[in-house]
Formats: C-alpha cells, structure tokens, sequence
C-alpha cells in the first residue's frame, strides 16, 4: 500500500499542469521582476526592435511626438511613486518639470555644465525643492494636501516668470546643442538614442526601488499611515523621501525636454500640465510603474489627435467656427476621459495590459 502510494506521488510529480494563477511561495519569487523566461526574452526582444526600427521607420514628426512620450514617461513614472505607490496627491508636478527644465538650462548657459552633468543635476536641485515643498505632507493629506501642492505649483510659476536675474523671465532661455563624449546630439534621432536609454534606467531604478525596504514603506504608508507609523515606520522621513524621487524624476525630464526643445519659456509649466500628468497616472494606472509608461503614451497621443482634429476643423472654410469652439475643449476631453477609465476601469491601462497578457499566458484555457 505504501508502495502504491509512493509511485503515485512520483507520477503526480513528473506532471505538468498549466499554470491557472501566481502561486509564490517565497519572498525571492515574490520579489522577482519576471516570473518566466519569457517574459525576460520578450522585454530583450522588444527593446531590440525599439532601437532598431523606430529610428528607421519613422518620420520626423513621428520620432518627434515618440521622443516626447519618452521624456514625458519619465516625469509621469515619478508623479505614480508619490501618488500611486504612497498615496500623497499633488498638482504641482508640472512646476517642478519646470524647475528641472530651468535649473538645467541654467547649468548649461550660466555654469558652463556639459550635457551629462546638468542633467542629473537638475533633478537633484528638483528633488530639494520638492522635498521643501513636501515638508507639509506630514500633517496634511487628502484634499489639504492636494491644496497645499497647488499652492506649490503657483508660488513656483511666479517665481519662474519674476526671477528676471536668474530665469530671464519671459524672454526665456536659449540651450546650447548638447554633446556627449565629443558628439553632438542633433536632431530627433541623436536625441531618441539619449531618452530611451535614460527611460529604461529610470524605470529600472523605480521598479528596484519598489522591491526595497523603501517601496514597501511607501505602500504601507499609503494603505494607512496611523499603522505603518504604530510599526516603527517614520512616515514623515519616507514622505519626504517620496517627494524627492518625485521631484528628481520631474527635474531629470524636464531638463531633457528643455535641451531637446533647444529654447524654453514659462508658460508650457502650469497647472494644465500638472493635471495631465495626474490625469496620466490615474488612466496609465496608479501603482504600476509599466501603467505611467501606458498613460504617457495615451494622453500625448491624445494630446497629438486632439491638436490634429482641431487644426483640421479650424482650417476648414464651413467648419471654421466649429474649429474655434473645439479648440479650448481639451480639459474637457481629459476629464472625460479620467471619469470613463475611473467609472469602468479604475486600475488603468496596467489592467487591461494584465489582462491582454494573462489571456495570453493561460491560452487555450479559460480561467
């Protein structure tokens, strides 16, 4: 009988079943990046086809709106770790870009700094004020909180525009071409083989950063903060903390945008950009790193087609009238859009990626 029992546990071993969930069972799983192979050739794969063919097939126009969903991807991955991961809203994330584009072009112009330096240097000037600015986090939250940011956003705008000495006001600031190790970054091509490569690393550090002692603080923090506090964890330091990976993710893509847009102004740094950025994590997916690439992507194309549509209809001789109408109506799509994905897929573009791929994953069966 024991014998019996004995092979009949082997042969139920030497099967294989198709996977119908994730099962881990250990932390070294649980913590894993990709659960299969697969999934690891398929990234490899897909980044090989990123800079092999993008270049090569597209257009100016086109590689111009791909290389700003880059930049913006950085800046939106940011904004979800402050309000995805650890719950603190903010509507002021469009201002700190701003201090990033300007501390960046500072550096360039006033300083002398080379490309590679005034880059990374910007986002860390970014993350000091955004940790200045998020000093209040520790007794606001919620609605105060998301008034205080607001503030933020325009106690910076006003700063941008009468800092004259230093900003030059509304006569903005002119970049140098960027170079990097003796070449020259011209064009939409030198610049899309300089965002790509800085979008993977910094969703590569976010996604490590959320598999430390750090990310799991953020979570808990967010879940609720009265017991991540009664657990020992000082929620205020790692607010704080929060902030300034928020803010250097902002300042290092603004001072990307402001090279690759060569000439930088006041006035693209104001509340509507803060909005889309939120309006970016909330759709892409708030706590999914992968979800703020998705919502980047979704609003600049959105962006892009709504400024099509518009050029269309106003350039039209019967529609003309229309065209005017449809022009400032852009907010309202946003928010139309936001409501949509909040009443019929609150978890975002992640979600339907993580349906789309399950599908795929447990193919042919059901569940």
């Amino acid at each position: 009988m024991n014998l019996a029992m004995r092979n009949k546990k082997q042969t139920m071993r030497k099967l294989h079943f198709h996977p119908c969930g994730n099962f881990r069972e250990s932390y070294e799983r649980e913590l894993t990046i990709y659960e299969t192979d697969f999934g690891r050739t398929a990234v490899f794969l897909g980044l090989l086809l990123l800079f092999a063919l993008v270049p090569a097939i597209s257009g100016p126009y086109l590689l111009y709106v791909i290389n700003i969903i880059g930049i913006t991807a950085i800046a939106a991955i940011g904004l979800n770790i402050l309000v995805g991961f650890t719950g603190q809203i903010s509507l002021g994330h469009g201002a700190f870009f701003g201090v990033g584009a300007y501390a960046g072009a500072i550096l360039a112009t006033s300083l002398h700094f080379p490309f590679w330096i005034s880059v990374p240097a910007a986002g860390l000037i970014t993350a000091l004020a955004g940790m200045i600015f998020g000093i209040p986090s520790v007794r606001l939250k919620g609605l105060y909180l998301t008034i205080a940011t607001l503030a933020g956003q325009f106690i910076i705008e006003y700063v941008l525009v009468h800092w004259e000495s230093l900003t030059k006001g509304t006569m903005g600031i002119v970049l140098p071409t960027p170079t990097i190790f003796g070449f020259s970054l011209e064009g939409d091509t030198g610049f899309f083989f300089v965002i790509y490569p800085s979008l993977i690393l910094m969703t590569c550090i976010a996604v490590n950063i959320m598999r430390t002692r750090y990310g799991r603080a953020f979570i808990a923090i967010r879940d609720n903060d009265r017991a991540a506090e009664g657990m020992g964890i000082p929620i205020f330091r790692y607010k704080l903390f929060s902030f300034g990976i928020s803010s250097f993710y902002a300042g290092f893509a603004g001072a990307l945008w402001a090279y690759y847009m060569i000439s930088i102004t006041t006035e693209p740094f104001n509340l509507g950009l803060s909005v889309e950025y939120l309006a970016m994590v909330i759709i892409g997916g708030m706590g999914s790193i992968p979800g703020s690439i998705f919502g980047a992507t979704f609003i600049t194309a959105l962006n892009e087609i709504l400024r099509w549509l518009t050029d269309i209809l106003m350039n039209t001789g019967t529609l003309q009238g229309i065209g005017l109408t449809l022009a400032p109506l852009r907010e309202l799509v946003f928010g139309l859009t936001i409501v949509f994905f909040i009443l019929f897929e609150p978890r975002g573009l992640a979600e339907v990626w993580r349906i789309i791929r399950s599908g795929f994953r447990l193919w042919p069966f059901s569940y």
